[in-house]
């Protein structure tokens, strides 16, 4: 039976071009498992979008000498662009700019309002003595004051996990230019998040099957839920649709509050834009729907308690009750599918430090299958992970070339040469009998492990098969068979089922090179879809455009399941799937990111 699963994956903050770091926590995990989703029959939504407001956005737009709106159409550009050069198979990736967006983040705080789960409060905002302009929470460090980390940031600390208000902080500076902020008395609204303390232990209570770290890292803070402010003072975001407020010139959503609801008003658009603009409900609404929410450790927090808190509140489920806002019942996430951080050098991957490697650079150079193996195969999904040249020039040669390119390209070679089509098999052996049912036994194998997003066991379970297959090949010699043609190509047929089972069971990994292998077995059509550019016009403010990512992926032929070869189809001779890398790259890395 199909099941409708959402794919909420973390928005990029579009202030610059995102980094390997930034895709291999919010990116390849949730591409994996969308289309592993999709091939087992399920109705998948995946939405995300770039990220535009707040005082990052403006900072950015200084240093450029342009505006914070030319600032966001600049790097949303380029973000659409590698997030499709990466083969991300969104249904809809957008930008929070948009009149719908406003629009649907507006109609939720009204919600949250009537329900009582707003409240108006005099706070220190800090503000940088030589702009004059607010300083974001995250933009500003200093020592915790629970802990004593020196690093911790204005809303919360990494290494104890805390909320945190910038004017608590220990000696706190800008991370912008180092000075000491100053901190003013205004009026801001709130979240009152202890009011959701009951409701969100409850919930969280029922999340047995979320990772350990995640799990435990959310219900360690339901204990000291503070109200968070959801305005800012700044010109650059979300206007805020209540009297007194509105039309303050300087008072804005707070970027995080709109960020979230994202979500929510992308499925909305999606749905708006697929002629039917009730369709988002059956993801949102319907009982039996699904929601993974895919995002890095350092947003955690933001998925497991206050979106949730935001939901919870608006359909007035929190301890003051009320009713359900415009949006009806909404559902809250059915897992919070966290990954650690990809580091270099041992530091976490950062634009501002220098320690960066970005996507545009890497998929010129390499493409995005390899970069899409490493991240599965060896990326951050329980731990911390450290890239280094030297790892991934092993993992792509000694495995993805050497291993599954090898057998790829000599099991179609010899059907090739020998017969010109994939070949008629005979009696057949226990060999060939134990290695198809290891490739068919695999997919229940690895789909267990999809479906709870473990990518590197997933990865490790089918390249296990291609390790077999190579194997048998070694051992059955099928190009010593020229006297027994019928065992020659029994052998043959069986290789080659095994890796018509094989590409599939990688297909969510490498839909590019799926697609190549799909075709070298004789397949036409499309095998694997992947996302297109879309320039449309804005649903709500006229003369405004960009560019969304979306694909037409019900029209794929991939299925999760093993498909019998089709004796007699006609094979070319194959060109290699994967091209060997340079083995001194690893000691040096690429010029654009050379080892120091």
């Amino acid at each position: 039976m199909s099941t409708h699963v959402l794919t909420a994956v973390a928005w990029p903050y579009a202030n610059g071009p995102r980094h390997i770091g930034h895709v291999s926590g919010f990116g390849v995990p949730s591409d994996v498992f969308s289309r592993f989703q999709r091939m087992s029959g399920n109705r998948v939504l995946m939405i995300s979008g770039t990220d535009e407001h707040g005082t990052p956005i403006l900072v950015q737009a200084d240093k450029e000498g342009r505006t914070a709106r030319e600032t966001a159409d600049k790097y949303n550009r380029v973000i659409v662009e590698d997030l499709r050069g990466l083969g991300l198979s969104y249904d809809l990736f957008t930008r929070t700019v948009t009149g719908n967006h406003y629009k649907v983040v507006q109609e939720l705080f009204l919600a949250l309002h009537r329900n009582g789960y707003v409240i108006p409060k005099v706070t220190k905002g800090a503000i940088s003595p030589s702009t004059g302009r607010t300083l974001p929470d995250r933009y500003i460090e200093g020592t915790c004051p629970i802990c004593g980390y020196d690093g911790a940031r204005g809303d919360q600390c990494d290494n104890c996990g805390n909320q945190l208000d910038p004017a608590d902080l220990i000696n706190p500076k800008s991370r912008i230019n180092g000075e000491k902020p100053a901190f003013v008395e205004t009026e801001h609204l709130f979240l009152d998040l202890p009011a959701f303390a009951e409701s969100l232990g409850e919930w969280l209570s029922t999340r047995t099957q979320w990772r350990p770290n995640v799990l435990k890292f959310s219900q360690n803070l339901l204990g000291d839920l503070q109200p968070r402010a959801i305005t800012r003072d700044l010109d650059w975001g979300v206007p805020i649709p209540l009297d007194g407020w509105r039309d303050q010139p300087l008072k804005r959503f707070y970027v995080w509050f709109d960020a979230v609801v994202g979500y929510l008003s992308a499925s909305v658009e999606w749905a708006r834009r697929s002629g039917d603009a009730d369709a988002w409900k059956a993801w949102w609404t319907e009982r039996d729907a699904q929601a993974y929410y895919f995002m890095g450790k350092d947003n955690i927090v933001f998925h497991s308690l206050i979106w949730p808190s935001l939901l919870l509140g608006h359909n007035g489920r929190g301890d003051r009750d009320g009713r359900p806002g415009s949006f009806g019942e909404l559902n809250l996430p059915t897992e919070v599918v966290s990954s650690e951080f990809l580091t270099m050098s041992g530091s976490k991957f950062s634009t501002s430090r220098g320690t960066v490697i970005y996507v545009t650079d890497f998929l010129r150079e390499f493409g995005p299958d390899t970069l899409r193996y490493f991240i599965s195969v060896a990326g951050p999904e329980n731990q911390d992970t450290d890239f280094t040249w030297e790892e991934f020039v092993r993992r792509i040669n000694f495995e993805l070339a050497n291993e599954w390119g090898n057998l790829v390209n000599r099991s179609i070679s010899m059907a090739h040469k020998n017969v010109g089509a994939i070949p008629r098999p005979s009696a057949p052996q226990q060999a060939d009998e134990e290695l198809k049912a290891l490739a068919r036994n695999a997919f229940d194998v690895v789909g267990d492990h999809l479906r709870r997003s473990r990518l590197k066991a997933a990865i490790g379970e089918a390249m296990r098969v291609v390790g077999a297959a190579n194997r048998y090949l070694s051992d059955q010699e099928p190009w010593k068979r020229k006297d027994d043609p019928e065992r020659r190509d029994t052998i043959l047929h069986t290789a080659l089922q095994v890796v018509s089972d094989v590409n599939t069971l990688l297909t969510p990994f490498l839909p590019h090179s799926a697609q190549k292998v799909h075709e070298l077995l004789g397949g036409t059509g499309v095998w694997a879809a992947q996302p297109e550019i879309r320039e449309v016009d804005d649903l709500d403010v006229a003369g405004s455009a960009y560019p969304v990512l979306s694909g037409d992926y019900a029209a794929e032929q991939a299925r999760w399941e093993s498909r019998p070869i089709e004796v007699g189809r006609p094979l070319a001779k194959p060109a290699p799937l994967f091209a060997k890398l340079d083995p001194a790259l690893g000691e040096t890395g690429p010029e654009w990111a050379a080892i120091q």
